[in-house]
């Protein structure tokens, strides 16, 4: 089968592969680039809920399900209240953007979208090939944004936590939520030797999603999520509700270097390559700025392998990673003490990779002594 060649070809039309499309289609200096975007699936449900903080405007606040300008985090020894500017904490639900970006897509005559299956891709000297079940095609620019977790499973050298969890879109009879306020994490529920907390996203007075989340290795039966999310709300008085619409995930949370695969031809992008924070499992947001990256860098010309995206906060987020994987059912007291010694917008900066190294140093000294042990601990293992 003869090998159809591209300027740029993105595997994977999820949301780093619609964001390299956004941001390619809208820098005139790729205007005569032909690319190829290769997708199985036609994209048009709400199959992800992705929610960011980010100061406004933001790129895509008119897709914007709801934005917050307040927050609160609580556990069993505090419960804090606390306004996010100059931050909005944000919503975006997937069937808006799948929709704007595909919109873009049919506008333009450089991009070919093509729905296959991509069954492998292998270097070929100095490009890369991308095989399907509906061609062959080939790039000396690849990014491939499907991810296959075996790497990161088949190791033991760097910790491999899950961010897990099931949501419900409810609808109460009567006023209930706060439609300003944003619960951000709240550890005040049986920790059961697992770190959990619960997130409350309220739409209005009387819709809201709520996520009965973990941090840990082992996922839960579906029974488990589901009455935790019921036992919070009859703890909150809440139990006239109807379901409108569930959601389930599972973010893999590793400082395992997956950019190792990348070759001069090839750049693995978003989750494939590494791009979800770590100690968090936040991705859209850190997504998008690597992007934003990623596209100065290809008018460098040079090879895909030497763009760079780790920083002193990888090391951080390991160290974290390997205390919370040892200290699983303390992970609410991490949070706790960060939360209580430091003011919250410094946190969001902190997580956003953007204080000052004293800042990281305050950060970090503010846990209690025998948490700062276990970061020590954690820290001369990765030395020694």
């Amino acid at each position: 089968m003869k090998k159809q060649v591209f300027d740029y070809i993105i595997c994977g039309g999820g949301a780093s592969g619609l964001l390299l499309v956004n941001a390619l289609l809208e820098d005139s200096y790729f205007d005569k680039k032909k690319i190829l975007l290769i997708e199985k699936e036609t994209k048009n449900s709400n199959d992800r809920t992705w929610c960011f903080w980010e100061t406004n405007p933001g790129n895509f606040d008119f897709l914007i399900k709801k934005s917050w300008p307040s927050a609160s985090f609580k556990s069993k020894e505090l419960n804090l209240n606390f306004k996010l500017a100059p931050f909005h904490y944000k919503m975006l639900r997937s069937k808006a953007f799948y929709k704007e970006i595909y919109q873009k897509i049919e506008a333009q005559k450089q991009l070919t979208l093509l729905k296959a299956e991509v069954l492998k891709i292998k270097e070929n000297k100095s490009t890369s090939v991308v095989q399907t079940d509906k061609g062959i095609f080939e790039s000396e620019k690849v990014f491939n944004s499907i991810f296959n977790p075996k790497a990161l499973y088949n190791q033991k050298k760097y910790p491999v936590l899950n961010q897990h969890f099931i949501g419900w879109f409810i609808k109460t009879n009567t006023p209930m939520f706060d439609p300003e306020k944003v619960l951000f994490m709240d550890f005040d529920i049986p920790q059961q030797g697992k770190t959990r907390f619960l997130y409350l996203l309220p739409t209005d007075e009387k819709h809201a999603l709520v996520e009965y989340t973990l941090f840990s290795e082992d996922l839960l039966q579906k029974e488990e999520y589901e009455t935790g999310i019921i036992n919070y709300l009859n703890a909150q008085g809440i139990s006239d509700f109807e379901i409108e619409e569930k959601e389930q995930g599972n973010i893999p949370m590793s400082c395992f270097p997956l950019e190792q695969f990348n070759t001069p031809s090839l750049l693995n992008i978003g989750t494939a390559g590494g791009w979800t924070k770590a100690s968090t499992g936040f991705t859209f947001k850190n997504t998008e700025r690597k992007i934003n990256q990623l596209v100065s860098f290809l008018k460098t010309e040079k090879n895909l392998n030497q763009f760079q995206t780790r920083n002193r906060f990888r090391f951080y987020d390991l160290l974290f990673l390997d205390v919370l994987l040892k200290y699983n059912e303390q992970g609410s007291r991490l949070f706790e003490r960060m939360f209580a010694k430091n003011h919250p917008l410094t946190i969001f900066r902190f997580l956003d990779e953007k204080t000052t190294l004293s800042e990281d140093l305050k950060i970090l000294s503010s846990f209690t002594f025998e948490q700062i042990r276990w970061f020590l601990s954690a820290l001369f293992k990765r030395i020694l």
